[in-house]
């Protein structure tokens, strides 16, 4: 395990790129003895900052809970990061794209929930009956960290690539509809470049947030009600560029654009 002064320096490091919209070389090559348990400790210090800076924690994240995505990656198992009040967008949003990093966009559902959550044994019947309601939404991913060779353990460290998100569409609630088929289109400048079915995350996207839960739940941590938890793409990463308009279709959930300057 790594030393909390060497916490502290990539913690401070990674603020700096996050600052200067920069890269910085990875950490696993540079600490090969670092942990999992170390990368969620530099998470957890960037989000305990960000606490103490004002800002105001709203949900979580998931990632890599596809198979698409892990192939994308080259990366096995999913992750977690922290979402704050400032990264998340309304739909129709124009979105300045030089605050981010390695801009990319996931297609993604989010969760309400009403209840906590609290592992270790929640299950997919347990989030869905927690759940308020399911929204579409489009995560904003933006790397901190030199993108070839990544790990898990870089990628934890940056807060798992959290940009920002951007929420829409018609909210439903989890027992109106079979969410392993909701589907997906994702255009990019009027021309299609993905498509995908929540069934891809896990086989049920509810099957993310039980993770997450149960992820937590090692770490003396829950979710709690109110909390907004995007479940995880059932798309490949898109790139996007300054000028390039967004829109994702989700069919009978409505759809969800954005438009980056």
């Amino acid at each position: 395990m790594l030393t909390d002064e060497q916490i502290t320096q990539i913690a401070d490091e990674l603020a700096r790129a996050e600052q200067e919209r920069a890269t910085v070389p990875l950490l696993t090559a540079r600490y090969p003895q670092m942990t999992v348990e170390d990368s969620y400790r530099v998470q957890n210090e960037w989000r305990r900052r960000g606490i103490a800076a004002g800002r105001r924690p709203v949900g979580r994240k998931i990632g890599l809970t596809s198979k698409v995505m892990q192939a994308a990656t080259g990366i096995s198992e999913p992750d977690y990061g922290a979402i704050f009040h400032d990264m998340v967008y309304e739909n129709g949003a124009v979105i300045e794209h030089s605050r981010f990093s390695n801009v990319r966009i996931e297609v993604e559902l989010a969760f309400k929930l009403g209840k906590p959550l609290q592992g270790p044994h929640v299950t997919v019947f347990d989030v869905l009956d927690a759940t308020d309601y399911v929204i579409p939404a489009l995560e904003i991913l933006s790397s901190r960290i030199e993108m070839s060779g990544r790990t898990i353990v870089d990628t934890i460290s940056d807060n798992a690539a959290m940009g920002a998100m951007v929420y829409g569409g018609n909210p439903v609630r989890p027992q109106d509809v079979d969410l392993r088929w909701i589907s997906a289109l994702l255009y990019r400048n009027e021309a299609i470049e993905e498509s995908g079915v929540a069934a891809a995350v896990l086989n049920h996207p509810a099957m993310g947030v039980a993770w997450l839960a149960n992820k937590l739940s090692a770490h003396d941590d829950g979710l709690d009600a109110g909390e907004l938890i995007l479940a995880g793409s059932f798309t490949r990463p898109m790139w996007v560029h300054p000028g390039d308009t967004v829109l994702c279709d989700y069919s009978e959930m409505g759809t969800v654009t954005c438009r980056f300057n």
